[in-house]
């Protein structure tokens, strides 16, 4: 009897399964984000001098507050479907902070209350971009054009383009302080609101409300759910955090400065959509947005420290947004 050998292995077959984890990686964004934060901590650490410093990496993580509060904010916004999108948040950042430095320091209020007054005055930006989206009807990207041109402009004709400074030293703890070796921003308000918001865009009914809104308005509104209702509170959502973003910015570098925001409002819906947000609604994560705040912020650092002209880095940013785009395409295109 003629003993059987086993069947030659097709072409290819070896690299199948190498091929499998490289597409599971690819539909798993959370994770191909942390791989990619890995690879980059390996190679800039060991191109770029200085970069896996200690107080380097702090400086990073204190950054990374602030563009992480606003992209947060577009996640959400962006979920919400029809469109969404908000390019006025970097403009808020910036008459949040003035507001707060002429409050603080020419009109000599109470500081905690100047602040209390500029969380308020955030609630009332995203409002005036929700009712323009939700309730008037305007198309989200020139609602939020037009007050992204108001809001910059009001931020220069308070203080006439002149950044103010002199605050108080007891307000520098929230942006320079650190507890246990770690920035109070991150600490004390980053990673509770990555929670809180996660919870609730995850685990709760009003985030079921969200994507749901985002997936397919028509099928949500059959189902009850008030669409303009939920366009309309992400936006007020949003404001709140670009408020709270140009608080720690403010403390952070002592100064409020009328074009504190100038430029946040693209990074943060790169962030977002690196994260795997889809442009189109109905899609996304809060966690897949935190692990694109990090591998940005990182890779921005990297390439500070390495005195990559900001042209360079402004080209980069448009790679990755539009390498993001065509991912989350090819997610969508799996997932049907």
């Amino acid at each position: 009897m003629i003993g059987s050998s086993p069947a030659p292995a097709a072409p290819g077959a070896a690299a199948a399964p190498r091929v499998a984890v490289v597409r599971a990686l690819l539909a798993e964004r959370v994770w191909l984000l942390v791989l990619l934060i890995v690879l980059t901590l390996i190679v800039q650490g060991a191109i770029v001098p200085g970069f896996l410093n200690g107080y380097n990496l702090l400086n990073t993580l204190q950054y990374g507050v602030e563009i992480g509060l606003l992209a947060i904010a577009e996640t959400l916004v962006i979920i919400s479907g029809g469109g969404g999108i908000d390019l006025s948040v970097g403009s808020q950042v910036s008459l949040a902070s003035i507001v707060l430095g002429v409050l603080v320091i020419r009109l000599h209020q109470d500081l905690w209350l100047s602040v209390a007054a500029v969380m308020l005055l955030g609630l009332l930006m995203g409002a005036v971009n929700g009712g323009m989206v939700a309730y008037v009807g305007i198309p989200p990207l020139l609602a939020t054009l037009g007050t992204m041109y108001v809001y910059s402009s009001l931020a220069l004709v308070l203080t006439g383009g002149i950044p103010v400074s002199g605050f108080p030293p007891e307000f520098f703890g929230i942006g320079q302080g650190t507890a246990v070796g770690i920035p109070n921003q991150v600490l004390w308000i980053f990673l509770p609101v990555v929670v809180l918001l996660g919870l609730l865009a995850h685990r709760s009914v009003l985030g079921r409300h969200l994507f749901g809104v985002g997936a397919n308005e028509t099928a949500a509104r059959f189902a009850g759910i008030d669409v303009r209702a939920v366009r309309f509170w992400v936006y007020v959502v949003a404001g709140f955090l670009a408020a709270l973003g140009a608080v720690i910015m403010t403390s952070r570098v002592a100064t409020a400065k009328p074009d504190a925001g100038l430029g946040y409002e693209l990074r943060a819906i790169t962030v977002a959509v690196l994260g795997g947000t889809d442009i189109f609604g109905g899609r996304g994560s809060v966690a897949g947005t935190v692990m694109a705040i990090l591998l940005i912020t990182l890779l921005s650092n990297g390439l500070d420290l390495a005195m990559v002209h900001p042209i360079w880095q402004v080209g980069m940013l448009g790679a990755v947004l539009i390498a993001g785009v065509l991912l989350n395409n090819w997610t969508a295109a799996r997932q049907r």
